[in-house]
């Protein structure tokens, strides 16, 4: 299998890395990638993560909830129970970060397509982007919506959108700052970006370490940090504007995390593990499991 092997930080370039732990693969392959630290701008990312041709494989599997809207097992049950509310928060965000009732919006990794579907009932023009054909396809049996594939990105005209949104899309991009620099392109003037991404510097990460399942080794390519991600923004000519916590992470992130290190679904550990980190996140956006990263563009 290709690999590939970091000699500088993948975000911001800096030589000064160093490796902080060894995570496993629990969805897929069960192998174990070493994760590395930058000092400069404090990403942590995967090192020996498979080339873009060698990764397809390492999402085969039908707990891969995003791209099979499996409902198996009670962890993914309560993803679906909860949904309804996150699209709520996502489509208030996406509203009052442009003043828009109706807009044009494109979703990058759309995975099966249910934001998308949710925004168009509202009244928005909706744009879809996904790698995975298995997924394409449910999002066309489920809501009749017709996703591009994912490199159709660098196809579309500039300034074509008021919302473009990534829900835990940018961790798994190879080429993250070419898509950063077509992100910008795509946005109208006055456009906002919206970017969730997990949280390693959160306090459900803390608690369980290695065993945390945001870091999703090798699909997860990077791990950001409020700061990282300021650092990442700013230099594609971003300015961050505000941060919202998707709080109900915690809980799912905590009930997965509890699941891999004792191997079994501890509901009571892992929940409570969860409220806590909830708590925390909704004083301190900071520590939330998950960000999202609300910014328009600055000046290039």
């Amino acid at each position: 299998m290709q690999s590939i092997h970091h000699q500088h930080c993948p975000v911001c370039q800096g030589k000064n890395i160093a490796f902080k732990l060894k995570a496993e693969d629990y969805t897929v392959s069960h192998q174990l990638f070493e994760i590395w630290q930058c000092s400069q701008c404090n990403a942590r990312f995967t090192q020996g993560i498979p080339s873009p041709d060698a990764i397809g494989q390492y999402y085969q599997s039908e707990d891969y909830i995003s791209h099979t809207e499996t409902k198996s097992g009670l962890i993914n049950r309560m993803y679906h129970s909860v949904r309804k509310i996150t699209l709520r928060s996502k489509q208030n965000w996406v509203k009052s970060s442009v003043g828009l009732k109706h807009g044009s919006i494109l979703d990058v990794g759309c995975g099966t397509g249910s934001f998308l579907s949710y925004m168009k009932q509202i009244g928005w023009d909706i744009t879809g982007l996904e790698p995975d054909a298995g997924a394409r396809q449910v999002a066309k049996q489920l809501y009749q919506l017709d996703i591009q594939p994912i490199d159709e990105l660098f196809t579309l005209p500039a300034a074509s959108f008021d919302v473009i949104t990534l829900w835990h899309v940018l961790e798994h991009v190879h080429g993250l700052h070419a898509y950063m620099e077509q992100l910008h392109r795509l946005l109208k003037p006055g456009g906002s970006l919206l970017i969730a991404v997990p949280n390693y510097t959160s306090l459900d990460a803390a608690h369980y370490g290695k065993y945390w399942a945001a870091y999703d080794v090798p699909r997860h390519l990077y791990h950001f940090s409020p700061q990282s991600m300021q650092w990442l923004l700013e230099k594609h000519h971003f300015k961050l504007h505000k941060k919202h916590p998707m709080v109900f992470d915690s809980f799912y992130v905590s009930l997965l995390s509890e699941k891999y290190k004792s191997g079994k679904s501890r509901l009571l550990s892992g929940g409570w593990n969860g409220f806590l980190s909830y708590l925390k996140g909704l004083k301190y956006v900071d520590t939330c499991s998950s960000i999202v990263y609300e910014s328009k563009l600055g000046n290039l």
